[in-house]
């Protein structure tokens, strides 16, 4: 029974149990049971190869190639795992497997069109790489051991033959004069031609210069028309905004003004309906403290003339008054201008008096 072990690891062999050894090819060109190993190397890795090949038109060519390789398995299958020792030399196969394609596709076309398209006639044409729609490598799957070519790369391409060697360098050393004068004279023209542009593009940036010189004064100029415009309309407004914040506030101070005119109308209206008030009333008091003083004085004249009276009645008595009512006229003038009295009508039932005539009599004594 196999047992294979993924190191780094520490491992001891049971009863009846052996090492693998490997016997891998080495060398250039790979030769076989040039190295032995107990471990194999999963990769990625590289190894390089010599190959002698022959074109259509018997040019013999030494080539160097290189592989990038890897082995893709999984480690949870035992049969993935025992497929990478079922090959004990996989070096010398995988190189023998790619060498044979390798000579078979060059075989096919003249050495020009190799040294030309060497790279793209081996992995291409050659199906050892292929490319995918989407332009991805596709390496080359040995499915055995499933190891993986994933790259191809030529070191060089040598012939064979001495004398072919020698006039592929000469051809090469003229390919390459030829190909360092035809760069000359490419690189010379593509800077007479870069120059040409560079003055085009020079002047062509001139007049740009210019054109955006003109157009920034321009707009310069606009930008100071705009600005004075703003100018004046700013000052015209600010002036507008001015008067009419003074007419406000010459309104608001003649509102207020005569609102205060209002108030010390009606203030002194107040004051003048309050003061003429109080005059009316001390008229009104003085006028009645006038009358109740009339009233009381004419009360006490009346008074007194009443006492005057009743005393005057009471100093001459009945008898006096009984005398002067049957004494003659004259008598009672004199009695009666005696008392004070100016005159008197005394009468009793039986004399009655005329008054048409009495008129007359009082005026004559006067």
């Amino acid at each position: 029974q196999k047992r294979v072990v993924f190191g780094p690891e520490l491992i001891m062999l049971e009863p009846f149990e052996e090492l693998t050894v490997l016997r891998l090819s080495g060398g250039m060109p790979k030769e076989e049971d040039c190295i032995r190993n107990v471990a194999l190397l999963l990769g990625p890795d590289f190894m390089t190869d010599l190959i002698e090949v022959e074109t259509s038109d018997h040019a013999k060519l030494f080539l160097k190639v290189s592989y990038n390789w890897e082995f893709r398995f999984n480690k949870e299958d035992p049969e993935d795992c025992e497929k990478l020792f079922c090959i004990r030399d996989f070096v010398g196969d995988a190189c023998k497997a790619i060498a044979s394609r390798i000579r078979g596709v060059v075989s096919t076309v003249t050495f020009e069109t190799f040294h030309k398209h060497s790279s793209e006639i081996i992995t291409v044409k050659g199906g050892i790489l292929k490319k995918t729609e989407t332009g991805e490598i596709k390496p080359f799957h040995f499915e055995s051991n499933n190891l993986y070519i994933t790259n191809l790369d030529i070191q060089s391409i040598d012939p064979v033959d001495e004398d072919t060697k020698k006039s592929l360098q000469k051809s090469i050393n003229l390919s390459f004069e030829i190909q360092i004068k035809s760069q000359e004279a490419q690189a010379k023209l593509q800077a007479a031609r870069l120059e040409q542009e560079s003055l085009g593009q020079l002047e062509r940036l001139k007049i740009q210069d210019e054109i955006v010189s003109t157009q920034a004064t321009k707009k310069l100029l606009q930008l100071q028309a705009e600005s004075e415009s703003v100018k004046t309309t700013g000052i015209a407004i600010a002036q507008a905004k001015a008067k009419a914040e003074a007419a406000q506030i010459e309104g608001e101070m003649e509102v207020v003004n005569a609102e205060l005119k209002v108030k010390a109308d009606k203030i002194k209206t107040d004051s003048e309906i309050e003061l003429l008030r109080s005059r009316y009333d001390q008229d009104v008091e003085l006028k009645r403290q006038k009358s109740e003083l009339k009233i009381n004085h004419n009360k006490k004249l009346a008074e007194i003339e009443t006492e005057k009276f009743e005393k005057t009645i009471k100093t001459l008595g009945a008898d006096t008054i009984k005398a002067m009512a049957r004494a003659g006229p004259e008598l009672q003038a004199r009695l009666l201008k005696g008392l004070g009295l100016k005159g008197f009508v005394l009468m009793d039932g039986k004399n009655p008096i005329n008054l048409f005539n009495a008129a007359n009599g009082f005026l004559g004594s006067q």
